[in-house]
């Protein structure tokens, strides 16, 4: 399986919280502003990451998705 770095995880989980906080108000330009430069943030790490290490961009970019969005809760 497609393993995704630390980074990728770090800027995707960064781009979930800015579209959750964006679309948790009425739209603005101003108010989606974060969000939209945090997924380009991400995407643009998604396909450096994928050239530099060989591996399918769609899978590694679903790969850190599924890490943040379903990951397994940390046992205490």
């Amino acid at each position: 399986m497609t393993k995704p770095s630390e980074n990728l995880i770090n800027l995707c989980r960064a781009a979930v919280e800015a579209e959750r906080q964006a679309t948790s108000v009425p739209y603005t330009r101003e108010g989606w502003a974060p969000w939209i430069a945090a997924a380009e943030a991400f995407q643009q790490a998604v396909t450096d990451e994928a050239a530099a290490t060989g591996t399918d961009r769609g899978k590694l970019e679903m790969a850190a998705k599924k890490a943040v969005l379903h990951s397994e809760p940390a046992e205490s």
